[in-house]
């Protein structure tokens, strides 16, 4: 079974950046866009702050299984 590829690499990195993004927008909205309205406010902050905590979870986990020994063979065919 191959799990890590350079597809799942460049996955986990759009991903992260779609954690990063949404987190933003969430925290943006949460703060100046949504209506206080039965806790809504705090729900939009609580998911982008758990998106922006993410974000950097899946990053540093892409780039740690990528430079597993075992790995390292794979990641050589990838085009760069």
């Amino acid at each position: 079974m191959r799990l890590i590829t350079c597809e799942t690499m460049r996955d986990g990195i759009v991903v992260s950046l779609a954690f990063l993004g949404i987190g933003a927008v969430l925290i943006y909205a949460a703060a100046s866009l949504l209506p206080d309205i039965a806790a809504l406010r705090l729900v939009a902050n609580v998911l982008g702050i758990v998106s922006l905590f993410l974000a950097p979870i899946v990053l540093i986990s892409t780039f740690i299984a990528t430079v597993w020994p075992g790995s390292r063979k794979k990641m050589d065919s990838c085009e760069h």
